[in-house]
């Protein structure tokens, strides 16, 4: 490749990846028609074990020329060389910038010929032929003023360097319209990558979950849709399409599915869609990974409009009442965790079973939703909600897209708050002091972690929707700061009450009083009334007694 030279002005954000690879993310794309305030809407859970949850953050400004850019990996932290630095570079908070532009992605992956592409099958990243994906979002977002320019960045890049990434699907979006641009390399001995991009209509809502969504090209308004000069011509090349242009399949060329990629992945979309949509059952069966040709709409009309807490509350999801639901069977332990460990297969007396995927999981790393609204000026409009753990178990806080210092709790502070350092200081850290503890004991503690997450977020979207059009740099900073702190306290109140209410699997009595914190009971004498011991659910009880029969029964 030619060298790439990039001077990266956030180089703590890439040691945060560390030899970790984000490939199991889901992504929510909600239209300006199609929401309740007019806002462009696009989230995004970043999902993989071993990566700490800090927030990108880099402070535009003008560069002189001759400036160089340097990359770096975003899964393996490897220097890939420097690419010349633009003029002007905007401010990135998370996956925003000061223009509301913002960009997400999950992996597909797609075929392995086109990213494992060294002779003892190392995968592109290994060999770093190219600009990786998560470089290609976070140079985007620092020169791209809208969508549509964001899309060339990424694919003039790509096409000048090379791309040494798995096949990827990006939400690419502004304040007034949003895209999907799904790529993936070319493989061995072949430089760049074949990619399509398409327009998601404004009434409507998308979604993608580590699959390409794109399928027939020829369905879609052919003013909405961007591609490479050879997307076609080399699927025919390499012998994955020999239809007519018409009939041609972006997912059935260079990512088919097989039952991995619907059932765990298709069916995290089609969650989605349920929770907005009319009209899914006709698509169970495909969820399930028994209709492996089939497809659902790449973006649906919702039946109603769309505000950013159903956003948010869609990333909590666990398939809840549908058929795919998890919170029942021993997988889901005594006290019905809507989780599962991992490895998403496991074997057992020579067969293999598989785990249910929903959007929520433990392995979140940071999560994300981005309100992009025209109808402010682009450092009030563009508010970055973000949390550092999986968003069922944290609240989401408001960040302006333009803000100059990100708070220090979602920051990476080598020795001092990383992957391997613990501190009270460090939202990742703070987070995950609370939802691991609540996990196995799920259904006992998680209605104080929900009552405390839907308090914060009221009072943020309050702040929110408060806050004047007129409102000062330093007031936004100050505000989004403040949330951060406010979040940081009540996070860290609420882990020592959790340890003092539920100690030793018993419950203290509280007092009815409303708060968020109720005051436990106390005796006459000034001391804890005894504490209730709920022993195991009535549920778990019958499945005690299935599997012992009469050995603890009492004579």
């Amino acid at each position: 490749m030619k060298t790439v030279k990039f001077v990266i002005s956030v180089m703590v954000w890439v040691l945060s990846a560390l030899a970790v690879t984000v490939m199991a993310c889901t992504n929510i794309i909600v239209g300006k028609g199609a929401s309740v305030d007019g806002s462009v809407m696009v989230s995004y859970n970043a999902d993989s074990y071993g990566m700490f949850g800090n927030i990108y953050h880099h402070v535009g400004g003008s560069h002189a020329k001759g400036e160089m850019r340097r990359v770096y990996d975003w899964d393996t932290n490897k220097f890939l060389g420097e690419i010349p630095q633009a003029p002007v570079t905007y401010t990135v908070n998370a996956q925003m910038n000061e223009k509301q532009v913002s960009i997400t992605e999950t992996t597909f992956g797609g075929r392995e010929e086109l990213w494992k592409t060294g002779d003892s099958g190392q995968s592109s990243q290994e060999l770093c032929s190219g600009i990786d994906y998560g470089s290609l979002m976070y140079i985007a977002l620092e020169r791209a003023a809208s969508a549509r320019e964001a899309i060339r960045v990424m694919t003039s890049l790509v096409e000048q360097y090379g791309y040494c990434s798995e096949g990827e699907s990006f939400s690419i979006c502004d304040k007034q319209e949003a895209w999907i641009l799904e790529m993936i390399g070319k493989g061995a001995g072949e430089k760049g990558a074949v990619w399509v991009a398409v327009r998601i209509p404004d009434d409507c809502v998308s979604a993608h979950a580590n699959q390409s969504r794109i399928t027939r090209l020829s369905q879609y308004d052919k003013k909405q849709v961007m591609r490479s000069k050879d997307v076609i011509a080399f699927a025919r090349k390499k012998g994955y399409f020999t239809g007519k242009d018409a009939d041609f399949s972006f997912r059935d060329a260079y990512a088919p599915n097989d039952f991995g990629t619907v059932r765990y992945c298709e069916a995290r979309v089609w969650s989605i869609f349920n929770r907005f949509c009319d009209g899914m059952e006709r698509y169970v069966e495909y969820a399930k990974g028994n209709e492996l040709k089939g497809e659902m709409p790449l973006y649906m009309k919702p039946d109603r409009k769309i505000s950013v807490q159903d956003v948010m509350n869609a990333m909590r999801d666990h398939y809840e009442d549908t058929p795919f639901d998890i919170r029942n069977g021993v997988g889901a332990g005594a006290y019905n965790m809507p989780y599962r460990p991992t490895p998403l297969e496991w074997e057992s007396e020579g067969k293999t079973y598989f785990n249910e995927r929903p959007v929520s999981t433990q392995q979140t790393a940071f999560s994300y939703v981005g309100q992009m609204r025209a109808q402010y000026p682009d450092a009030i409009g563009g508010v970055a909600w973000v949390t550092n753990d999986d968003p069922n178990m944290a609240p989401y806080v408001p960040l302006y897209c333009a803000i100059t210092e990100m708070p220090k709790c979602f920051r990476r502070i080598e020795g001092v708050q990383d992957d391997v350092t613990f501190s009270w200081e460090s939202a990742f850290w703070v987070q995950n002091a609370v939802s691991n503890m609540v996990y196995p004991y799920y259904e006992k503690m998680f209605p104080d972690v929900q009552k405390a997450r839907e308090a914060l977020e009221q009072t943020f979207m309050q702040t929110v929707n408060a806050t004047p059009d007129t409102a000062s740099s330093e007031a936004l900073q100050q505000q989004s700061h403040a949330a951060a702190q406010e979040m940081m306290a009540t996070w860290t109140r609420l882990f020592q009450y959790l340890v003092v209410r539920h100690l030793d699997m018993a419950t203290k009595k509280v007092e009815e009083s409303g708060a968020l914190f109720a005051p436990f009971k106390k005796t006459a004498n000034g001391i804890a009334e005894p504490p209730v011991r709920p022993g195991y659910p009535e549920a778990f009880r019958k499945k005690i007694v299935e599997e012992t029969g009469e050995k603890y029964l009492m004579p």
